[in-house]
């Protein structure tokens, strides 16, 4: 794997390219298989500091009623009451606190993750997959990343027990983030 060379003019207020982008997760179902989602509207932004990373930041807020597991039934209970309650929690949010570099390619972002008022931080693992300009003069940046988290921890707490044993909904939950951002066009040309 190539080192993605951070030159200082990487450095600027990025804007999370919603299109080129993807937040969802993972979660065991039945104790025996994956089942595998992701959120369909979110907005994101934040400061890359390519000579100072401990000066970046990232902020993603979710909505929640986005959810999609490619089952509608399963979406709508996932809506409801017993997992989410959309309703009264329409977002769910990640605002980065540090930011710490692991190495050339690598970061270690701790935030507080909010879903459904509960407030709790998290580190998540980033890998920043690479820098271009697009066709259309745009710096891009992109950021692979994972984490996972008990949802138990945030009040999402539904389950079945199964009569042989173990659980409906895996209470881990890997949240994943494939992210692509543009530079500010007034920094892209600083």
């Amino acid at each position: 794997m190539s080192s993605v060379t951070t030159t200082p003019t990487l450095s600027g207020t990025y804007t999370v390219d919603p299109t080129h982008s993807r937040v969802g997760f993972v979660a065991r179902h039945a104790m025996v298989t994956k089942v595998r989602g992701s959120f369909n509207e979110f907005e994101g932004s934040g400061y890359f500091d390519a000579a100072d990373p401990t000066r970046s930041r990232l902020d993603i807020t979710i909505k929640a009623a986005s959810i999609d597991t490619r089952n509608a039934d399963r979406d709508g209970h996932l809506r409801g009451n017993d997992f989410f309650d959309m309703e009264t929690y329409p977002e769910i949010r990640f605002a980065s606190t540090s930011v710490a570099k692991v190495d050339d390619d690598n970061y270690k972002v701790t935030g507080d993750l909010t879903i459904k008022d509960v407030t709790k931080p998290v580190t998540v693992d980033f890998e920043l997959t690479g820098t271009a300009e697009d066709p259309w003069g745009n710096t891009r940046l992109g950021l692979e990343g994972s984490t996972v988290i008990n949802r138990k921890d945030w009040g999402v707490n539904f389950n079945v027990a199964l009569e042989a044993g173990g659980v409906l909904v895996s209470e881990k939950v890997t949240i994943e983030f494939e992210v692509s951002t543009v530079k500010a066009k007034d920094e892209a040309q600083a």
